[in-house]
């Protein structure tokens, strides 16, 4: 019997409607790999280069599924909030140990739902003057190991040269084995998962 997801919210059925026959075909996205998604609540976790990334991960899954992601808090104005919160996003505080955005985001994989995480924190190009290295951060693997969830792995190309109308590239892998990582302590555990997670995600971007 085929699972029920929930029905997609409206701003992000409307924002999604909108941008796929330009994604689709105006920057040619391309997908493999979505026969390894599974079908209940999931944490999708991928490389990160533009602001412009959950585009090309959301839109292959789309009209059926829809993705669930974190938005820094300052963006969680009078204005933006609604907006936000009816396109999928919650707040997340960046530079901080966020716990209340991890159990938002728990809670959302238990109850069905996919969130989306970008393990490096930070986009890899910011311009000559970067204070810090894009590197991996454990909270996807938190996030999958306290939810008894599956950790997908993804890739992305394409999303660096958007001026040029480069083709957009994006490939899903089988999910991270966590099996014997499961009721451990779990900051060795999402450290181990982390690092199977970004291998996985290497050797997705480099078939790319």
């Amino acid at each position: 019997m085929e699972r029920s997801f929930r029905a997609v919210l409206p701003v992000y059925l409307l924002a999604a409607t909108i941008s796929w026959p330009v994604v689709k075909v105006g920057f040619r996205l391309r997908a493999r790999g979505t026969e390894h998604l599974p079908e209940g609540g999931f944490v999708l976790a991928a490389n990160h280069t533009s602001n412009f990334d959950p585009w090309p991960l959301a839109l292959p899954l789309f009209p059926r599924r829809q993705l669930r992601f974190m938005a820094k808090s300052e963006l969680f104005n009078p204005i933006l909030k609604p907006i936000l919160l009816g396109g999928g996003a919650f707040p997340v505080r960046r530079g901080e140990a966020d716990l209340e955005a991890i159990r938002r985001a728990v809670e959302l994989v238990r109850d069905g739902e996919i969130v989306v995480m970008f393990p490096e924190g930070t986009r890899r190009r910011k311009g000559l003057r970067k204070k810090h290295e894009a590197r991996a951060h454990t909270g996807a693997a938190r996030i999958a190991l306290s939810a008894g969830a599956p950790l997908v792995p993804a890739a992305i190309k394409g999303t660096d040269r958007l001026s040029r109308l480069g083709p957009l590239r994006v490939a899903y892998g089988p999910p991270i084995p966590l099996d014997d990582l499961r009721g451990q302590e779990i900051s060795p555990a999402a450290r181990e998962a982390t690092e199977r997670l970004m291998a996985e995600i290497r050797e997705l971007e480099a078939s790319l």
